[in-house]
């Protein structure tokens, strides 16, 4: 049995893939919504965050042979506890990670943490708008909330822990925009437009994170963007496309793969 990180939509179209081929696994999602789609299609869940502890019981219990971390880029925990979980319990671990993108636009800086961040949007001032999810919107709240010369816009999935984190931290709900992308150029551009944005804030998280329809979209209008690279970790072996994914799988538990190279998933798109 393989154990698959599967939250993302990339992830899902990973783990009918790993299926397709023959392979006994079991998806791991953090939230309920999340495993919906999986079971849908016939997918053993496991829903709910764990610790590297966590995995290496799974692993024990289940009898895996493999993980194949398909986490999200700025999951970094996740990714974390599933490299140390992999080494304790002496199984292979495979990185499927989204191919990163570079974008040429001279009102773009990129840093390296949501610290920096939300200080240079300190600096920036005006309209505001976080595409960075809820995880950690603290550390902007900490930052930009009651300044008089900011208006702080985030835009987040809409779940009901997001809109509690929300009102937790003082984040007024006229300055919330609950919705589900992925989202188009346009589309953007009349939220941009909406709210008088001047200032998008969001991370690079890849084609499949719509990142590239963001920075456009800014670009068009002349707003200001900060993007936040991915974190900086050590994964081993890492793959961009399906196809090397399943290709490791056999090659460490299995048979030759049966995939062509012109599959359509072979390049992990949505």
């Amino acid at each position: 049995m393989i154990f698959v990180l599967a939250g993302t939509s990339d992830a899902r179209a990973l783990a009918l893939e790993i299926k397709k081929e023959g392979f006994d696994f079991l998806a791991s999602v953090v939230t309920e919504n999340a495993a919906v789609e999986l079971r849908e299609s016939g997918i053993r869940v496991q829903v709910g965050r764990l610790t590297d502890t966590d995995m290496v019981r799974l692993i024990d219990t289940k009898g895996i042979l493999a993980v194949v971390d398909a986490s999200h880029p700025f999951a970094e925990e996740a990714s974390k506890n599933a490299i140390k979980a992999a080494e304790t319990a002496g199984i292979p671990y495979v990185r499927y990670e989204r191919e990163s993108q570079k974008f040429q636009y001279d009102k773009m800086k990129v840093v390296e943490s949501y610290e920096e961040a939300a200080e240079l949007a300190l600096a920036n001032k005006g309209v505001v708008m976080l595409t960075t999810g809820s995880k950690t919107l603290q550390i902007f709240t900490e930052k930009l909330l009651g300044n008089p010369d900011i208006r702080l816009i985030a835009r987040m999935l809409p779940r009901m822990d997001n809109m509690e984190k929300c009102e937790q931290l003082g984040l007024p709900q006229k300055n919330i925009i609950a919705i589900q992308g992925p989202f188009s150029k346009e589309f953007d551009k009349a939220l941009y437009k909406q709210y008088g944005v001047n200032l998008m804030v969001t991370k690079e998280s890849g084609k499949v994170g719509s990142v590239d329809e963001k920075v456009e979209a800014a670009k068009e209008l002349g707003i200001e963007v900060i993007l936040i690279g991915r974190p900086k970790l050590n994964y081993g072996t890492v793959y961009t496309n399906f196809i090397d994914v399943i290709a490791e799988l056999h090659k460490k538990i299995g048979s030759t793969p049966r995939l062509q190279q012109n599959n359509h998933f072979n390049t992990g798109v949505r």
